[in-house]
């Protein structure tokens, strides 16, 4: 529907630019969380603010996932971005979004998450090992950006030369799902699909020619079993995987980190207790998420709050807010990572068919990531100031460091 359309509908509610969402999105979700159920951004989207909301419109059949609306609004119906959008579970609704989530589902089991768990560590302290010496790392792009590609890489059974490239189409093609690329960004996000779809049907032909009984020949075997699922969508089907394994996690581990060392006590008291390491990584979740939205288009005529979302709205289900409403949560603005009130689904996965298939494997990267650095340098220290970018969509955390004594 048209925006003039959906004011008609929400027309008393506040309306905010990207500049200001991002100026300070906590204090404003905080300030309007009481007053209205849902805000809008001046280009359309309506953020809902409240737990209670996320959590029913997220399961809501009166909506569904977006799927390539949002591509085409800035003039891409056709190549290989429109073709992730449009064959990838994640943006796929109804009989086709079963179709593309059983096999993948089948295959990516808890099993497969405990096998990698100590390839997780022993990456995570070869990598502090390479850099002990000097004293210090870039949480970023040396710890945090690495693990995470590494991680899939072993998990697909991928050359350890090829990692460098595939990361770099990884991180490209995930900023298309944040709202922050234009349309100069197009031949480079093309690009980065085209180089990904290309290496991925490389990589199943082989594995389909010399199984290795691992994640990628049981997927394999059970796509083969599956006549509905076309070879694009079977490709597809592993790069959102990659993906959804790789950038939000990459944030989530460099924010999780700033977020202890800033609250040193509760960093010594991980260093002292590592039972303490899931709740930490729980809470930083929550207290920043690296998933700050997820969108929904609503079908028909919704109440909520004493307003009425249209049909042809498009909803930003704010995680981040959610995560802080203090109706769930008591004193939401404190991070406290012995905090006893999560909710037994965590927000920042989503929830119902759409809820996040590599859960358990983002929280092993995360546990692992973080055990490997409480052990080896418990005395590192931060040098500069967490700042989490992003108000919607995927986040990000950079320019941090860390220093130690040797």
């Amino acid at each position: 529907m048209t925006e003039q359309a959906a004011q008609q509908y929400t027309s008393d509610i506040p309306t905010f630019s990207i500049a200001e969402l991002d100026q300070d999105t906590h204090a404003l979700f905080r300030k309007f969380r009481p007053e209205t159920p849902f805000i809008r951004r001046d280009d359309g989207p309506l953020f809902v603010l409240r737990a209670k909301d996320v959590v029913s419109l997220t399961t809501d059949e009166r909506t569904r996932q977006i799927e390539t609306e949002l591509l085409q609004l800035r003039g891409v119906t056709s190549g290989p971005l429109f073709d992730f959008y449009d064959k990838c579970m994640l943006l796929s609704n109804g009989a086709a979004h079963r179709r593309r989530r059983g096999p993948m589902a089948r295959t990516f089991a808890f099993k497969m998450v405990a096998e990698v768990r100590p390839k997780v560590r022993a990456m995570a302290e070869k990598l502090i090992d390479q850099h002990f010496e000097t004293g210090g790392m870039d949480l970023f792009r040396d710890y945090s950006a690495i693990i995470p590609a590494h991680t899939v890489a072993a998990i697909l059974g991928m050359p350890e030369a090829d990692i460098p490239k595939f990361a770099d189409w990884i991180y490209v093609i995930a900023r298309s799902l944040g709202t922050s690329w234009t349309e100069k960004d197009i031949p480079e996000l093309e690009d980065a699909c085209r180089q990904m779809t290309d290496y991925m049907y490389e990589l199943v032909a082989e594995r389909r020619q010399n199984p290795r009984g691992d994640f990628l020949s049981d997927y394999i075997a059970a796509i083969d079993e599956n006549p509905e699922m076309t070879p694009l969508e079977a490709i597809m089907q592993i790069i959102i995987v990659v993906l959804g394994g790789s950038d939000t996690t990459r944030a989530s581990m460099a924010i999780q980190t700033a977020l202890l060392l800033e609250h040193r006590e509760q960093w010594q008291d991980v260093c002292g207790d590592p039972s303490l390491i899931p709740g930490a990584v729980s809470e930083a979740l929550r207290f920043e998420p690296s998933v700050a939205s997820l969108p929904r288009l609503v079908l028909e005529e919704i109440e909520i709050g004493g307003h009425t979302l249209a049909p042809g709205s498009l909803l930003m289900l704010s995680t981040m807010s959610a995560l802080r409403d203090p109706d769930v949560f008591g004193e939401p603005d404190r991070f406290d990572i012995r905090r006893t009130d999560h909710t037994r689904w965590h927000y920042v996965f989503g929830g119902g068919a759409h809820r996040c298939l590599g859960e358990a494997l983002a929280k092993a990267e995360l546990e692992e990531g973080l055990a490997a650095l409480v052990s080896r340098i418990p005395q590192a220290r931060l040098i500069g100031k967490l700042k989490v970018e992003g108000h919607g969509g995927i986040r990000s955390a950079e320019d941090l460091r860390l220093e130690w004594t040797r």
